[in-house]
């Protein structure tokens, strides 16, 4: 890890309740982790996720292939 990297090793991982146009935060932390790629996703950069299956996703292609690879 370098000195740019945005999650510093000490920052604690979030838990959270994600809803239709929101998430509830559960446990303070300042990130979580994509289901697909296990990357840290800070919670302001924080943009996708599936309610059902209560799944972050780093980006909206990560996301589309992971729905493709579910559906399939």
């Amino acid at each position: 890890m370098n000195f740019l990297d945005p999650i510093l090793p000490q920052s604690r991982e979030a838990k959270l309740r994600y809803l239709d146009a929101d998430y509830q935060v559960l446990r303070e932390g300042e990130f979580v982790r994509c289901a697909v790629t296990g990357e840290p996703i800070p919670l302001d950069e924080l943009r996708y996720w599936n309610v059902a299956r209560q799944e972050a996703y780093r980006s909206a292609a990560v996301a589309f292939e992971e729905f493709l690879r579910r559906r399939g």
